[in-house]
């Protein structure tokens, strides 16, 4: 290794960044290598957490024994992965508020997506640091570039004050040795829309006005320092009441858990959990391509530009960082909102539960306010939590089940919706020569979305989706997009070859509006 990188390495080293290693841990196998995920640690916590409240929440014990939940789990008098059993305790306390849908603290901005302030603490405070490649020389370049006295002479090596340092980088340009090293927190590293800072005392900060609530930075934190309220307790209160609760099941399902289960599987799943009734989301896939199709159609006919909306967290891009964009992204409602618009129709005293691997539904809920939208939004690691207190699991059943063409099947893979709307301009009878932007990712969002905004986008269409590889590689993934490829493929090839407007001949679209 050699330059800035070995320089960056070493760093890594002497100074014990973040303590990355401590939550390393072997999880899966690729092609006989070794998979290994930074958070494992953190998320097997996080699941003992948001078990432990559904067991509660089911049984009606929540409010008289949640305050047990962090004596159990952290019994002591050992600590296990903090300084101290008192800190791991406070943690557990704070992921408890977040599994009952409140902000970890005692303030709450709205954000669906929150920093767990205890846990935030082992990340360096400065990210500039003096490495073990600093010679110590008489010409101090770094101390007589520093314009704020943060840089101290040492015996060895110089210093860098956490509590003195603007973080200018002027240091660091100034040494002839390279030696120091700019550390830039997980975090704040993995935020495509730089949401992300800290306080004085190092604890994290997410700027509410430019999230896009992408949970980007969740599964970044090796400390498990940032998490997204829940609404397990809302959806078990409503599934006890003796309301009529739907489950909708997102269309990156197919290939998580394998495969041997299929929409059949979670449909019975659910059913043994207490929804009255299942629906998978892929039709509003369906729903979604013909309607944007129309204003597709309409906008290239008129020379005019136009975004997807079917991905919360590109919207939200959109809106928050490119407002002068805002009349461009397509009025048609996403395939959540879809199909909890068709049972609500059919239903009005209907509760509809959405489950997925994207936390950026959680804010299409909460921020955006459509009507007839779902009213909560469930992860892989919550449903399955709410399953693990009732015991239900997932098992082989008849693949019977399908209410979604392939292309809506298709919706949660980047570049399906786009092929989906072709799909469904062809069949209308519109097969219009488009071209289309397929950003995948959220740095492909932002370049597309720059041209867009300075008149350079060569392509007449943006699909947007902010996760890469579209919702099958979102932040709550069960598994791992490549992992889960072989199995989704499999399982789609399956599926029946019915079309968009075949498949919609079947169910009522007269009854509710596809429009925000």
């Amino acid at each position: 290794m050699t330059g800035k990188f070995a320089v960056y390495m070493v760093s890594l080293k002497a100074e014990k960044a973040c303590h990355m290693a401590r939550f390393t841990t072997e999880r899966k196998m690729l092609g006989g290598k070794i998979v290994r995920y930074a958070d494992a640690n953190v998320i097997k916590i996080k699941h003992e957490v948001l078990e432990s409240v559904a067991r509660l929440a089911f049984a009606g014990e929540l409010e008289e024994r949640k305050d047990e939940i962090p004596f159990k789990l952290i019994p002591g008098p050992t600590a296990q992965f903090r300084c101290c059993i008192y800190k791991e305790r406070e943690i557990i306390r704070q992921r408890v508020r977040l599994a009952e849908g409140k902000a970890p603290g005692i303030t709450d901005d709205g954000n669906v997506i929150q920093v767990i302030s205890s846990a935030c603490e082992d990340c360096p405070i400065s990210s500039y640091i003096v490495t073990e490649n600093c010679q110590n020389c008489i010409g101090k370049a770094c101390i007589n570039a520093c314009k704020f006295g943060a840089i101290e002479p040492g015996r060895t090596r110089t210093h860098i004050d956490a509590s003195k340092c603007k973080e200018c980088g002027k240091c660091a340009e100034a040494c002839p040795y390279n030696a120091i090293a700019y550390l830039k927190r997980p975090c704040k590293f993995s935020c495509p829309v730089d949401a992300i800072s800290y306080d004085e005392y190092g604890i994290s900060i997410i700027n509410e006005e430019k999230c896009i609530r992408c949970g980007k930075c969740i599964h970044s934190c090796p400390f498990g320092a940032i998490g997204s309220k829940t609404w397990i307790v809302d959806v078990i209160k409503a599934l006890k009441s003796g309301k009529r609760v739907y489950a909708m099941l997102a269309p990156a399902t197919e290939g998580q858990f394998g495969e041997e289960i299929t929409m059949a599987s979670w449909r019975k799943a659910m059913l043994d959990l207490g929804f009255t009734e299942f629906v998978e989301v892929g039709l509003g896939g369906d729903l979604t391509a013909k309607y944007e199709a129309e204003e597709w159609r309409e906008a290239y006919e008129e020379g005019k530009k136009k975004v997807t909306s079917c991905c919360p967290g590109f919207v939200n891009m959109v809106r928050r960082h490119y407002p002068e964009l805002n009349d461009a992204v397509s009025t048609t409602v996403s395939p959540m909102c879809a199909v909890s618009r068709l049972i609500k129709a059919k239903d009005p005293e209907a509760v509809t539960v959405f489950i997925g691997p994207c936390l950026a539904k959680k804010s299409e809920v909460v921020d955006q306010k459509i009507e007839g939208n779902a009213d909560y939004v469930l992860t892989y690691s919550e449903i399955r939590a709410m399953m693990r207190a009732k015991d239900v699991v997932l098992e082989p059943v008849e693949d019977t089940y399908q209410e979604a063409s392939v292309f809506g099947k298709r919706f949660g893979n980047s570049g399906g919706v786009a092929a989906a709307v072709q799909e469904s301009l062809k069949e209308s009878g519109n097969d219009i020569d488009v071209k289309v932007c397929k950003a995948n990712g959220a740095a492909e969002c932002k370049k597309a979305l720059l041209l867009m905004k300075v008149g350079r986008l060569p392509e007449d269409f943006i699909e947007g989706m902010a996760c890469d590889g579209g919702c099958v590689g979102g932040p709550s993934s069960f598994k791992d997009q490549m992992l889960a490829k072989k199995s989704r493929d499999t399982l789609i090839k399956k599926a029946d070859n019915r079309g968009i407007y075949s498949n919609l001949s079947n169910y009522d679209e007269e009854s509710f509006s596809m429009h925000r």
